[in-house]
């Protein structure tokens, strides 16, 4: 019961957690630095999604369907139809706007978290060592990035090293994701919409549903999975 809200118990507390967490409220009952490496993760994993499940205010609407776009690109590869949406055909100049959305958030957070784990000035705030120490460093970087708030109790972040990068991390991890998003409805909007053939790909049935939810866990994997398991997963393993 340690840093549990007690009028819930850990089931209630854990569910408001993993819940807020993947919006853009930030709020908790109860400490995240006390709960286990598994209930941490299941606060990071919402934020590291991009805040798409329940959906951030305004940020988890534009981000699923940056997603939705990705998909339709892959599946259109995978299948041999034609990457389509809403009528507009997805080219080369839409994807490389997806692509570097997809990467904006991951690239500041990784870049700034192994920096703060191997500097002096990163190293001297970290209350607990080890993987818990990573998991602490980096969900303050993704949490200011993807306008959360949260954080781990086990960081000393009022330093000017951390007041710094998580300025800059907020600064690119918001505004970044948003000029891309414009940028992407702009491109899609100046294109030309086609009738639909037999040879569009279906969006709009649970096939294509699953393999969004598929492209959303594999690029999240593929982009986050080295970190989680050096953190969480590796400190619920060894400890």
């Amino acid at each position: 019961m340690e840093g549990k809200e007690t009028r819930f118990g850990p089931a209630g507390s854990a569910l408001m957690t993993v819940g807020t967490m993947g919006t853009t409220a930030g709020a908790t009952d109860s400490a995240l630095d006390s709960y286990t490496a598994v209930g941490g993760a299941g606060a990071f994993v919402a934020i590291l999604l991009g805040e798409i499940s329940p959906g951030g205010d305004g940020g988890g609407i534009y981000s699923m369907l940056v997603l939705a776009l990705l998909a339709v690109f892959v599946a259109g590869l995978m299948v041999g139809r034609t990457p389509e949406f809403l009528g507009k055909k997805i080219r080369a100049p839409q994807m490389k706007l997806v692509v570097t959305y997809v990467l904006t958030v991951p690239v500041v957070v990784l870049v700034f978290g192994s920096m703060s784990l191997v500097l002096g000035a990163g190293t001297r705030s970290i209350l607990n060592p080890g993987m818990h120490g990573l998991t602490e460093v980096t969900y303050a970087y993704a949490s200011v990035a993807q306008n959360n708030g949260s954080a781990f109790a086990g960081l000393s972040a009022s330093t000017p090293w951390y007041d710094t990068t998580l300025g800059l991390t907020m600064l690119v991890g918001r505004f970044g994701p948003i000029v891309l998003a414009l940028a992407i409805a702009g491109s899609l909007a100046g294109a030309r919409a086609h009738a639909r053939t037999r040879a569009t790909l279906d969006t709009s049935g649970p096939t294509f549903v699953a393999f969004l939810l598929g492209v959303i866990l594999i690029v999240g994997g593929l982009i986050y999975f080295p970190m989680l398991i050096l953190g969480p997963i590796g400190e619920r393993i060894v400890g």
